[in-house]
């Protein structure tokens, strides 16, 4: 059955993508870009409805009212296409940093420009990092945007040891914008590289702003050590759950550090 319910999320979910993104092409591309925000909004909310409703995974988000006013920088944890899509429906207009191969692909592509997302051109990464800071002050002047950006780069299972970019270390400093993190365990329902869907309740938690202006060390030292701290409480809490979902290695090693079992 979990099989079924994993093949036929999966089928729907993607379906409903092409299907959607079909349907409301009109209305996107033809309203003004704070309208047609409704679009990707609504995307989400019927992905995370088609989840809950084949897959059985609810998704709770808390800590809404952690997220500033205006501007700012919103920092998940990255493990999951979940985390990709979630968060849209709390932002006002929100802006992605992403390959500009992605802007070549029909449709997707001109759905993300019509949002001024920024492309990155691949190379060195010191002048994209460089382009990305102007590219995303320019936008910030322009109207308040909230850019997300994930800390570690790419995708990494429940539980890994942290391995935050300097990055996100540089946009902050120049941009002078908050930084929310994001902690959540979404990977451990939603694993990354596999077709499998897990039931059960991912939840998400937008914490307490990091203020602009602070040292580069300092930043790094609270964004690691808030994210990571409120990761492992969630990890364990899903753990153990009265129907936990298959624990990785990198969870059981790390459960194991902080001294819990999870449930077989």
């Amino acid at each position: 059955m979990l099989i079924i319910r994993s093949l036929a999320f999966n089928f729907v979910f993607y379906l409903s993508l092409i299907v959607q993104m079909i349907f409301w092409t009109p209305f996107y591309f033809l309203s003004p870009r704070h309208r047609a925000w409704f679009v990707p909004k609504f995307w989400s909310r019927t992905s995370m409805w088609l989840y809950e409703k084949i897959a059985a995974t609810k998704s709770e988000i808390t800590g809404v009212e952690n997220l500033p006013e205006g501007s700012f920088i919103l920092a998940p944890k990255h493990q999951s296409f979940w985390d990709a899509i979630a968060f849209f429906p709390y932002l006002d207009d929100a802006l992605y940093i992403l390959k500009r191969e992605l802007t070549w692909i029909p449709f997707f592509g001109w759905y993300i420009m019509k949002m001024r997302m920024i492309p990155v051109d691949r190379g060195s990464r010191s002048k994209a990092l460089k382009a990305v800071v102007v590219a995303t002050r320019e936008e910030m002047n322009r109207n308040p945007r909230q850019l997300i950006i994930y800390p570690e780069g790419t995708r990494r299972p429940p539980g890994a040891e942290p391995s935050y970019k300097y990055g996100i270390v540089e946009i902050y400093s120049q941009l002078g914008v908050p930084v929310v993190p994001v902690a959540h365990v979404a990977g451990l329902y939603w694993p990354r590289r596999k077709f499998m869907r897990y039931p059960g309740t991912i939840k998400a938690r937008f914490l307490p702003a990091i203020p602009p202006g602070l040292g580069k060390e300092e930043f790094m030292q609270r964004l690691i050590g808030e994210t990571e701290a409120a990761c492992d409480q969630l990890l364990v809490e899903a753990a153990q759950a009265p129907n936990p979902p298959p624990i990785p290695p990198t969870a059981v090693k790390r459960l194991a550090e902080l001294g819990v079992t999870a449930k077989s």
